[in-house]
């Protein structure tokens, strides 16, 4: 077991056990920062994501919004898919344009020209869940967009985090069956592996029992405001000081 994982899984699920993404979207560029490969990266951190959004999505099922998931399904899953297959020949820089659009949908709330841009762009919802799905098979970044949009939505928190999760977790679950059938079961089922989901679970069920559960609507919101500018800041640093 590498200390250095563990501090991330821990960090990461924490965030990610109240806006059900996280474990991905900061535990990426993190250890590749560290020095890990995207492959280890990957098979290291998706396992985690997946429990941890199982875990949310068994207690909310009902919240989750299906027109919105069936758009997952059909128009994100299949690009998912296909550029994760190609991540290892083509590699994009494009965390800061990401970065700026959750910046913008961060302070949208407070700055009506920004509600405005959002509006326009979530207007082409088809187009906007296909390029969702090529930037996650890409770069592991899709998560950002995921919770862009569903902040644009106007769901209770229950029925934010519950849609996420599910999205988010459809998008691990695949990205785990590509990984599994191209480079073999036994490159993710490993015993450190296991490990490292107890952490996250543990970590994940702490959260949840002391944070999310004592948190209104409202204020979640908020929160996920900030964490949505928070996140675009991150992928805008790392975009121009970590290449």
């Amino acid at each position: 077991m590498h200390w250095d994982i563990l501090a991330t899984i821990l960090l990461t699920a924490t965030i990610q056990s109240l806006f059900g993404v996280g474990v991905l979207l900061f535990g990426t560029p993190i250890l590749l920062v560290l020095g890990y490969d995207f492959i280890t990266t990957l098979t290291t951190l998706l396992p985690i994501s997946l429990a941890i959004n199982l875990l949310q999505v068994s207690k909310d099922y009902r919240q989750i919004h299906l027109p919105f998931y069936r758009q997952i399904l059909t128009l994100s899953i299949p690009c998912v898919i296909l550029w994760l297959l190609l991540v290892t020949t083509r590699k994009l820089n494009i965390g800061g344009i990401v970065g700026v659009f959750l910046i913008v949908a961060a302070l949208k709330s407070v700055y009506p020209p920004f509600q405005r841009v959002i509006e326009s762009l979530v207007r082409y919802e088809r187009t906007y869940f296909v390029v969702m799905g090529m930037v996650h098979g890409l770069t592991n970044l899709g998560g950002s967009l995921l919770t862009a949009i569903i902040h644009s939505k106007p769901y209770d928190k229950d029925q934010t985090r519950a849609t996420t999760a599910v999205s988010y977790g459809t998008f691990a679950l695949f990205q785990l069956l590509t990984l599994g059938l191209s480079l073999g079961p036994s490159t993710i089922a490993t015993p450190t592996t296991v490990l490292y989901l107890a952490a996250g679970i543990s970590m994940f069920l702490g959260t949840d029992l002391l944070l999310y559960s004592k948190m209104s609507t409202d204020r979640y919101r908020t929160t996920f405001a900030v964490f949505l500018f928070l996140s675009g800041t991150a992928l805008i640093f790392k975009s121009l000081f970590l290449r």
